[in-house]
């Protein structure tokens, strides 16, 4: 499949079918998430692999949009180990690097024929008490990964702004 391909044909699963992902498949998609591009090669992405009945339970609990997937993963960003403006905007890559960590893992979880969901609903506050996560680790997003059938993308998803509404030639 093209990039091209990939991307157009990629969409926000809400329904998963009961199918474990193949170990195999999680150790490229996690794989993807570990070389994606990070400010400064700082690398501060953290991802945490949620498979097991009891961590699954425990993020069920917290959001409703894992949508029965048999795998979530917890995208957080150390931001400690993150690169940090020197222009006094108080801003730091964080979050930043997260975020393009869990596309290449969305990406990829896609041209391994797995369908994902970009989830931000949830309260961080009761993902780091549920998890144990460590101060300096901030959740980020969560990304549901599995198999589906008759899953189709949600009406608007086709809806798209127009190439000149987003881009400005200077």
């Amino acid at each position: 499949m093209s990039f091209s391909t990939l991307c157009h044909e990629r969409f926000s699963a809400r329904k998963y079918i009961d199918k474990k992902v193949e170990e195999e498949k999680i150790v490229a998609i996690l794989e993807a998430g570990r070389v994606a591009p990070t400010a400064k090669n700082n690398q501060p992405q953290r991802i945490y692999l949620l498979k097991s009945e009891e961590a699954l339970q425990k993020i069920r609990e917290i959001t409703p949009c894992t949508f029965g997937a048999p795998m979530v993963l917890l995208v957080c960003a150390d931001e400690s180990r993150a690169w940090t403006s020197p222009f006094g905007e108080n801003y730091n890559s964080a979050e930043m690097d997260a975020t393009i960590s869990c596309t290449h893992m969305m990406l990829q979880a896609k041209d391994l024929g797995l369908d994902s969901c970009w989830v931000l609903f949830f309260d961080k506050n009761k993902v780091r008490q549920a998890f144990a996560l460590p101060e300096e680790i901030k959740p980020v997003c969560l990304l549901d990964i599995g198999y589906t059938e008759n899953c189709a993308p949600s009406p608007s998803h086709a809806n798209r702004k127009p190439i000149d509404q987003l881009v400005t030639v200077l």
